[in-house]
Parts: structure tokens; sequence; C-alpha cells
């Protein structure tokens, strides 16, 4: 497919080989744009193809992909997102993570699909692109400065309408959980590639674009997004509790319903919530909203205590950084929240492995003293673990491998190595599959069931009850794989269905996408995660939680529950079409255009 014959992608990606210094323009190949999308899905296929997934994560063989999607920078709203794709260090399985902000539209507008990162530099470095310009400068002046600090020198070098993501001394100390930021503090948070970017030494990539991108029908866009607006003016979850409180309107609802995670995971129910509440963050520290790029939302916080600023904290920071760790003040989780963000390290991971600290230390199993509800300490932590300092060089392993070397593993709140997002799955048995099932591991956006089991979008159905669950958590893991491909906001999932997607990318692309290619597409970038993930180690008997959420809670509306995961997984690998052992089929794989390894059977 010749460039000038695209619509809405690009068609180029940008090949950056770090240990030789040669950067090049390649075309991508249409069909692999075609089944695979943009995005999650064209990073999953690229690091596929191009990493044994045997590699250590932090090998120089090892791929790191910034991809963006058919729809990124274009009318449709919340397209301004990005991808990053590679093996991670916290699970070992192929990861995503994706972030909100403006990067991903100027690297569309610079004329790329994404940036394909190879080798590992010599000394530091950071990567420029304006538009056809590129080359790799020398980042030694950026180098242990946290995320805020580089962008401000970035922008002020290079100018202000460069976009830049980095890294801060936690991915350069290869801390298992660090994150790449933009903007003021947009992050690609989980899994750790942060900490990739960093064996790279690869400190930041600035990007500028002018370009506009061509859409095949404009008038058919103009006349979906006027039907979009209207939408969205009327969703009451878009445009009231997002708009007015933020992520953060979900604290008292999520702790109401017995499913706050406390206390590590020990609680479901935090009885100081309403002091970190979505409310209370409103009345004591909110000073504006702020919104990513073409997004009618504004779901972000600009937040100020008495002596810090910044942005945030989003619903899963305050519950990690809060009730996971007993902490009653906003003002002081959202300091820790900032001094995270600088750092550059994955709130969620944080703060469940430092509640795993607390557990172990309260048992005297170790021998450093961190109190529940003490958040001088966690600042401290947070600064050890960036650094790699004393007890911080374990904690920054991420709560599993702290938890074994202790031999304590059952305080470790992870799914396939990744730390729990902060609902408790005893009180949303949807969610519980969820968990278990996600290629990521202990990740709340594939599926996010919350969405039908306490909120009530479309529908609420029994959160207590198995009945119907699998089939909703297989269609909403692929629906969210092609939703992270197009690139967009998964908030948009809470009007739009997949038919109004399709039609965004018939318009967009001039492809007849339909509801079914477009899940189709998510099945395909599921499965083909699934395959390298067992590959890589990572076995379906790892499809389960840890032993305390499948032990009953005491006390609280979800007294007594537990998920019976076991039932509800054999109903899910049946939905999907793979064996009873949770192992693909090679019929299943070649129905989706996928060509099984060698001895797959």
């Amino acid at each position: 497919m010749e460039v000038s014959e695209i619509f809405g992608w690009t068609g180029r990606a940008l090949l950056v080989d770090l240990s030789t210094g040669i950067t090049k323009r390649i075309e991508l190949e249409r069909e692999v744009l075609l089944k695979f999308m943009g995005g999650r899905g064209l990073g999953a296929k690229i690091v596929y193809d191009g990493v044994d997934p045997r590699t250590d994560p932090f090998h120089r063989d090892n791929i790191l992909v910034f991809a963006v999607g058919p729809l990124t920078a274009t009318k449709v709203y919340t397209s301004g997102r990005y991808c990053v794709v590679s093996k991670s260090p916290l699970t070992g399985g192929l990861f995503y993570s994706s972030s909100g902000g403006f990067f991903g539209a100027s690297l569309k507008k610079a004329g790329y699909d994404a940036i394909i990162i190879r080798g590992r530099a010599s000394d530091s470095v950071y990567l420029y692109i304006d538009d056809e310009e590129v080359k790799l400068e020398k980042a030694s002046h950026l180098w242990g400065k946290g995320t805020k600090e580089v962008r401000e020198i970035l922008k002020r070098d290079l100018g202000r309408e460069f976009r830049v993501v980095c890294i801060g001394p936690a991915g350069e100390n290869l801390v298992r959980y660090a994150c790449i930021v933009n903007d003021i503090s947009n992050a690609a948070g989980r899994g750790g590639l942060g900490a990739v970017m960093g064996s790279k030494n690869l400190k930041a990539i600035a990007v500028r674009g002018s370009r506009k991108v061509r859409v095949a029908d404009p008038d058919a866009l103009n006349d979906l997004m006027e039907k979009a607006k209207i939408r969205v003016i009327w969703n009451p979850i878009l445009d009231k509790a997002l708009a007015y409180y933020g992520t953060s309107s979900l604290v008292n609802i999520i702790n109401e319903h017995g499913m706050l995670p406390t206390r590590n995971f020990q609680l479901g129910y935090f009885e100081e919530a309403d002091a970190i509440s979505g409310e209370t963050l409103r009345e004591r520290i909110f000073v504006k909203r702020a919104s990513c790029y073409n997004c009618p939302v504004a779901c972000k916080r600009i937040t100020r205590t008495k002596s810090m600023g910044g942005e945030g904290p989003e619903y899963e920071t305050i519950g990690s950084l809060g009730s996971m760790l007993m902490i009653g003040d906003i003002e002081k989780v959202a300091e820790i929240n900032y001094l995270c963000n600088d750092l550059g390290l994955d709130t969620i991971s944080t703060g469940v492995t430092i509640a795993c600290a607390m557990e172990l230390s309260e048992r005297g199993v170790i021998d450093e003293k961190i109190e529940w509800g003490d958040a001088e300490k966690v600042k401290e932590l947070v600064g050890k673990i960036a650094a790699r300092e004393g007890i911080g060089n374990e904690l920054a392993e991420g709560s599993k491998r702290f938890a074994e070397k202790y031999g304590m593993s059952e305080c470790a709140m992870h799914v396939k190595g990744l730390e729990l997002a902060m609902y408790d799955p005893r009180g949303a048995f949807g969610q519980a599959l969820s968990y278990a099932t996600s290629n990521r591991g202990g990740c709340h956006l594939n599926a996010y069931m919350i969405a039908v089991e306490v909120l009530g979008v479309p529908y609420l159905m029994d959160r207590f009850s198995p009945t119907g669950k699998p089939p909703i958590v297989v269609y909403l893991q692929n629906l969210a794989a092609a939703i992270d491909s197009m690139v967009l906001c998964k908030f948009m999932a809470f009007e739009f269905d997949d038919e109004m997607f399709a039609n965004f990318l018939s318009a967009v692309t001039g492809e007849n996408y339909t509801q079914e290619t477009v899940v189709k597409t998510g099945e395909r970038i599921w499965n083909l995660e699934r395959v390298f993930n067992i590959r890589a180690g990572i076995e379906p008997s790892q499809d389960t939680l840890p032993s305390r959420l499948l032990s009953p809670l005491q006390n609280g509306p979800c007294k007594g529950k537990v998920p019976p995961l076991r039932q509800m997984l054999q109903e899910y690998y049946y939905v999907r079409g793979w064996r009873e052992d949770g192992i693909p089929t090679a019929e299943k794989l070649k129905e989706l255009g996928i060509e099984p390894p060698e001895g797959w059977e």
C-alpha cells in the first residue's frame, strides 16, 4: 500500500537502532495495519515478530515500540493517546501501556504510526523528531533529573510546541514498575516499560509535528461527531461525574460497595474514605480541570496542597496510596502522587508493594519499621525505591519478588506479577475473572467489569453471581484491545459501542469496518499476546487470584463472598475457543489469521 493511498494511518514507522545510532523510515505493510490496526495491536505484532519470548526484558534485543492508531489526531474524541509495547520486566510477558495527553497526536502529525526502538545506546541520549528531521542527541545533562525538569528543559531548549515523553530516576535505575511520563503527569504507567527505556539509555523523546491526518470521508466524520457530541453531553458519567469530580468520583461509590482495597486487601471498606474522596479533593486541593487532546470530558484535576502542586490524584492512585496504606488525608495522598510522577513510578504498583512491606513489617518478618498510615515514611520509601537505596532496592522489584524473598507470597496482591488495581474482586465476580485472565496481569481495564457490575453501564448485572459473566468478559477484553489499537480513551466506551467505533474507523480510513471486524481485531490481538506470554513462561495456571482474594471478607457488604473462579474459567476458555487447559488451539489461531508457532497444537 503506497503512503499516498492511505487514509487515517501514515503507513510509516521510524526505526531507531540505539546501538549504532542509525535511524530510518520504513513502510508498514497494509495487511499488518488492517489486521492489527495500530497502537496496542501494531506494537504487539512488532514485538511478537521481533523478540524471542525468552529474552530478558533488559537485554538490548528487547524492542520498545511507541505506537498510535488510525484515529489518532483526528476529530474523533480522545484521539491523542499512544501505546508503548515491549516485554515487561515486571511480568515477563508481552505488555502494553497507554497514555493520554498530547504526545500521541504530535507523533502522528510528524508522520509516523510507530517508533520502533532497538539496541542500547553507549551513553544517555534523547530522540529528537521535528517532522522529517530525526536525530539522537546526548542527554547527560538530563540524566538523574525528574520528569518535570526534563520536560521543562527540553521545551525551553527546543520550543514550546514540542511534546515530550521521558523517564525519571526510577526508569534509569531499572525499577521494575517505572513508568513513562508525558505532559504534566500523563503516564504509560503499568508494567515497568519506563525501566525498559532506561535499560536502553534513552531518557526522552521530543516530537513536533505539523502534518494533517488524511481522512477518507470528512463529511461522514463531521456528521458522526455531531451525534457523538450530543451523546457525550447527555451521558451522566462522562458529562457529570467525570467532568465534575474526575475519576476520584469513584472513591465513595466503591467504598460503599465494600470493594475499596484497604490495608493490603485485608479489608474492603475504609472508614476514612470520605477524607480522600473526589468530593474532598474538590473542596480542599482542586485548582482547575484539565483535558487531554480533543477530549470534551476533561476529567483531569490540577491540584495544589499547601506546599506542592501537580495533577491528580486519580482514583487508582487514591486507592493504592490512600486506603491500601491506611492514609486518610487527601493532601498527603496527593503529595505522594506528585513525587511518584516526578520520579517516574507507577502509583498502583508503588502503593501495593509498600502495602505488602507494611504487612510484613507488622508481622515482624522484616526489620524495617513501616507503620500503617505513616505518610512521611511512605514518601521516604518512594524516594528510596526510585534510587534503589536500602530496602527500596528490594521494593523496586515489585510485590511478588519482594514477598517471595521473605517466604510470604500470600501477602503480595498481584496477578502474573502485576499489582492489582483498586477494586476488591470479592465484590464483583466478573472483575475477578477479568483480573485472573488479563494478559497484562492484575489489570482493571481489560475488561472493566465495574461498568456492568457497579455502575450499570450499559445495564446492571448481579455482582455476586457468575451467571453470564465469562461471555461478557471475553467481549469486553476484545473490545478493549480494539479501542487500545485505534487508539482512544476507554472512557468513550461508557457511551459508544462497537458499532460507533466501526463507523469512526470507516469514515477515517475508508475501509469497511463493522461491529464484527472491530471485535475480531481485538480478539486477534488478545490471542497473539496470549501465545507470546505462554511461550515466555506465563502458563494458564497463573489465571488466578492471590489466595487472600479467594477467601471471604469477614465484614462489610461483601462478607462471606468468594468468586467461583474455577467455574468461571472453564466457561471462559470455552467461549474463547481454547483448550480446556487455557491454551489457544492452532485452529483458533489460524481462524484469526495468526500463524501458530512451530509445534503448536
